[in-house]
């Protein structure tokens, strides 16, 4: 690892997006990470005054801690560019690009990357009639931590068709992504910098793998490196680096994925890639960092590294 001198960095965390809460968790250990290494830190909860707040601060570097919307889709990204100030993680096109689901298909699939087929509906339009054959997945476009996701089976748990007055994302999204809903196991691959770091099974122990089980300690368990067969755990790290570099992303990223194992290879699909995921005690990049021996420490100085 190369030597960099002690920064001023200030931590963006926080804001009003619906994972502020795991967005805080994440800077604040970044935060600490950081300070420990012997940098001086300006915590920064982000408001409307973020840009007077960074202006006042004036730092070396912004380490970019925040989660979903106006933090990963390219908002603070061009707040940042327009104040020439240095950030981690994926700069302005990027990040619009992979907050969105099918603009991430549109871009990720002529590169022959496997993910699953699917539309945008109207919300309304699941009142009259399914999208897709059952079961199904919906999901909002442009939200993460799967945020609003429902999966729609043949036993028809919302109603056939979806009964307008249960609860679920389409009462809150005006247009969601239906996709068929892709049986077997989560996978997750996180990418730093130029390399795949590991394959981590998630295994949620009720449900699915929902926004719940990814932050509540004890729901999922973690096995990394995953127990699957070598040929999918290289393919899923190829299509995982693949996506990084065909999206352009910078620091990190993590690609998440469903496998049916039923089909061998061929039954692996990428389904989204995080460009800003979590740093929080549960979460995965810090666990496979620590699977190939950089601390969580050391993995937080090497993203400041690539954003300098």
């Amino acid at each position: 690892m190369s030597v960099v001198a002690a920064l001023h960095v200030a931590v963006l965390m926080g804001g009003w997006s619906s994972e502020r809460a795991v967005s805080l968790m994440s800077g604040n250990g970044v935060a600490d990470a950081l300070e420990t290494l012997g940098h001086r830190v300006t915590r920064i909860d982000m408001d409307r005054n973020v840009a007077a707040r960074l202006a006042e601060a004036a730092p070396d570097v912004v380490f970019n801690a925040l989660h979903g919307v106006p933090g990963e889709d390219g908002t603070i990204q061009g707040l940042l560019d327009l104040m020439g100030l240095r950030y981690t993680h994926s700069g302005l096109a990027t990040s619009v690009i992979a907050i969105d689901k099918q603009l991430t298909k549109n871009a990720l699939v002529p590169h022959g990357i496997r993910m699953p087929g699917g539309m945008i509906v109207g919300s309304e339009s699941l009142y009259a009639a399914d999208p897709l054959p059952r079961p199904y997945v919906v999901k909002p476009v442009n939200e993460g931590s799967s945020v609003g996701v429902a999966i729609v089976t043949e036993g028809g748990n919302y109603g056939t068709p979806i009964g307008r007055d249960v609860a679920g994302p389409w009462q809150e999204f005006a247009t969601l992504l239906a996709e068929p809903f892709i049986k077997g196991r989560e996978l997750t691959v996180a990418v730093l910098g130029d390399r795949a770091l590991a394959v981590t099974e998630l295994k949620p122990k009720s449900g699915f793998y929902d926004y719940d089980s990814k932050y509540t300690d004890g729901l999922t368990v973690h096995v990394c490196p995953a127990q699957i067969p070598a040929d999918v755990a290289e393919s899923a790290m190829a299509m995982a680096l693949k996506a990084h570099h065909v999206l352009g992303c910078r620091g990190t990223s993590r690609s998440d994925f469903r496998w049916d194992e039923e089909l061998g290879e061929a039954g692996l699909f990428l389904l989204e890639v995080n460009t800003q995921p979590g740093m929080t005690p549960l979460s995965l990049v810090p666990e496979q960092g620590r699977h190939v021996g950089l601390s969580y420490a050391q993995l937080v100085q090497r993203i400041v590294e690539e954003a300098l």
